[in-house]
């Protein structure tokens, strides 16, 4: 299951995802394009985290999601 988060600021919205390491090594987290969160969420077994900076929510958004929360929190692009 590929898992992305939504970071949502003031300055904007980014997305990343977690990259795991081997061993003692830590994981490494990197800025990935809001495209290639698109084509992985339209293929399935998909999920994304959408984290409210300011206020520290989290809402979890995945393939059973209804659509209207997929469009609210992620955007008309991802239906």
């Amino acid at each position: 299951m590929n898992q992305y988060t939504k970071i949502i600021g003031i300055t904007g919205a980014i997305y990343t995802k977690s990259f795991e390491k081997i061993k003692h090594h830590k994981n490494k987290i990197r800025e990935v394009n809001e495209s290639t969160v698109i084509k992985a969420f339209k293929s399935g077994d998909t999920q994304v985290t959408v984290y409210f900076e300011e206020t520290g929510e989290e809402v979890i958004i995945d393939d059973f999601s209804t659509p209207d929360m997929v469009k609210k929190y992620l955007g008309k692009k991802f239906l």
